[in-house]
This record gives structure tokens, sequence and C-alpha cells, in this order.
């Protein structure tokens, strides 16, 4: 976690009425409920209140004990919001004008230091300094650090992204993650390449193998996504896939957004293939690795984790442009209020759950 500036540096803002965060305190522990009266804004931090968080599989691993993380902690990375208060020097959104009060935004799961020797490479996903919005131990004067409360405290070196009003918070909260994921993915599988026409097969029909789907054939690609779920399948057919048990042909581009598929995955690449591996975030039983065939077949095996700032900014485009053709608000399912995240985050987990349950703050 960065330093915070001394106090005599910071812009005080109060809230009346007192911020709320849901605080999460351990596995097996309810949230609780903390009031924040006011924040310090550093240079350049932003305050935004929340409009709608949305619930990632994360932060379910995270709730269950399947993944690591510091307590107590605000969880959620997945939100839309409006921006109600800037600090000294003023902010600037990724299209390089300077943000102002009221402006609707989302905003980067990361918080990059854009000097180090990771950010001047590109890398600003994992800075030396990284924090992560829903992944931080709550401290003083920094106690807003995720999406699941009314408002989120952003810290410069956040990447901010305005967004239209016309479009549905459902659609956007997820940008953040799922949709700025998949569009790095799919860049990385291009490797600047032009889709028209390549085959692209994906592995798991959630929320990040659906965008990439949708991304992958509105760019032209002849797509197809593999999924054991009958409902997740046909689902995934509305963005513009088609859909599978299993893989029956090579393909072009492997994306694995599932987890469990990996060496499937590999195994479907064709000659010259490009296999992107973006859904093994949590511990699993090791793959084997078959070099030989690799080496024969001259794939590219390569890990997505999170994204860039720019990677955000064009998810967020294609969702205000193309992607108003894919049913990207019929991801979300149930909207809980904010008391309510325990409940929430249990339907998200639940079988057959949709791809997102969201929480309303106001």
């Amino acid at each position: 976690m960065r330093t915070l500036l001394p106090h005599d540096e910071r812009q005080d803002v109060t809230l009346r009425p007192a911020a709320t965060a849901k605080v999460w305190l351990g596995v097996g522990q309810e949230h609780e409920t903390v009031a924040v009266p006011g924040v310090g804004l550093g240079h350049g931090d932003v305050l935004i209140a929340v409009e709608l968080s949305t619930i990632c599989g994360s932060d379910v691993h995270t709730v269950q004990g399947h993944r690591s993380a510091p307590a107590p902690l605000v969880l959620g990375h997945e939100s839309v919001g409006r921006v109600i208060a800037i600090g000294e020097g003023g902010a600037t959104a990724a299209d390089g004008a300077a943000l102002r009060i009221g402006d609707r935004a989302v905003w980067s799961v990361t918080v990059s230091c854009g000097a180090c020797d990771r950010c001047t490479a590109g890398l600003t996903q994992k800075c030396r300094t990284l924090a992560k919005y829903g992944h931080e131990r709550i401290g003083p004067r920094w106690e807003l650090t995720g999406g699941f409360a009314s408002h989120v405290h952003l810290r410069t070196g956040t990447t901010i992204v305005r967004v239209p009003e016309a479009l549905p918070a459902a659609v956007l909260a997820p940008a953040s993650c799922a949709t700025a994921t998949a569009w790095a993915a799919v860049v990385r599988g291009a490797a600047g390449r032009s889709l028209e026409g390549m085959r692209v097969l994906v592995y798991g029909a959630g929320l990040v193998g659906l965008s990439a789907a949708a991304i992958a054939a509105d760019d032209g690609a002849d797509v197809t996504i593999v999924d054991p779920s009958p409902s997740r399948r046909a689902f995934a057919e509305r963005f513009g896939a088609a859909s599978a048990v299993k893989a029956t042909e090579p393909a072009d581009i492997v994306i694995e957004a599932s987890g469990h598929a990996v060496a499937d995955a590999i195994a479907a690449a064709d000659v010259g293939g490009a296999v992107v591996l973006v859904g093994s975030v949590f511990p699993a039983d090791p793959v084997p690795l078959e070099a030989e065939s690799l080496v024969r077949r001259l794939l590219t095996v390569t890990g997505v984790h999170n994204y860039t700032g720019a990677e955000l900014a064009s998810a967020v485009g294609f969702l205000a442009g193309r992607g108003r053709a894919y049913p990207f608000a019929d991801v979300v399912g149930a909207v809980h209020q904010l008391d309510d995240v325990d409940a929430a985050l249990a339907a998200a987990a639940a079988p057959g759950a949709p791809l997102r349950v969201a929480l309303n703050p106001r």
C-alpha cells in the first residue's frame, strides 16, 4: 500500500450523512458496517459516490476462504459511480481531459505509480507499489477502499474513465474487471492480427468468457464457447458465439477463461496458434505440459491478469459503441441493498446463480 500524504497536505471532505462501508472481517463472519464521516483527499485523488457495484467471483472466493486477503477489508472492485470531490491539483480522465464534479465514471482495479520499471514497460497492473480496490486492508484515512460501500476513495494513479449517462449501470459496473480483462485477453491473443475469419475458442461462459466472445465476434472472428452448463451455453449464443460441450476443431486463438480447462485449451490450439490463460486466478492442481507438442505446433502460451488503463478505456468504448448489440445488461440478476451484502454474496455463490449479483448503496 502506498504511503499517504501527511494530514496538512490533504484536502478534508466532510460527508453528511457519513459514508457507509461494509467491512469483511474474515471467513465465516458477517460484514460489519463502518461509518466514515469524512475523507482526506491527496493531490489528484477523487471521491466517488457509488451508483452500483457487482459481485465478482473473486469476492466470493475471498469470503469462502479460497483466496488470501487481508482483513478488515472492503471488498468489491466492479463499480460505477459519480465524482463528488476532487483533491488539490485536479484529476485527469483516461482521455486526457480534466475530471469534473458530477462526471459518471468507472475506474481501474489497480493503483499504479506510473514511474517504476514495470509501469514504464507497460505492466502498470504489476506496479512495484501496486494497490488494488477491494483487495487492501483498510487503514486510517483510507477506509473507502472497495466497492461494497456508498463511496470509494480513488487514489492518484487510478485510471478513471468517464462513461455515458445512457448506458445502464449493470453494463458498466463489471467493465472494470470482467470486460476490461476480456478485452486484454483478446488483444493478447490477436497480437496485432486482424480477427476477421479467425477461429477463436473460449473455455468458460462466465462474464469474462462471454465478453471475450462478443469482442472477438464483433471483429469478425468465428467464435465457439465451451461450457458444461446448458443454460450458459444458450446464453453464450446471444453474444455472437456458437456453443459446445467440448472442442471439436483446432482454433487459431484459445482463451481459457474458466480456470478449469487449461490442458484442454492448450490441446485445442492449431499450429501457430495462441493460448491465452486468463481464468487461472485461484489455486488449482498443476497442469501437465507436453513441451514437444508446444514446440512442434509453434504455440504461444501467455497469461493475462488484470489490464492496463488503455485497455479499460477501450473496453468501455466497446460497451458504449458496438457492444450495445449484445445483452450485457442481462448478466446482472438480483440487485440487493448494501445492508444485505452477506445475502448477496450467498446468492452469488449459489448453484445456478446469475453471472453477476449487484449491490445498490442508495
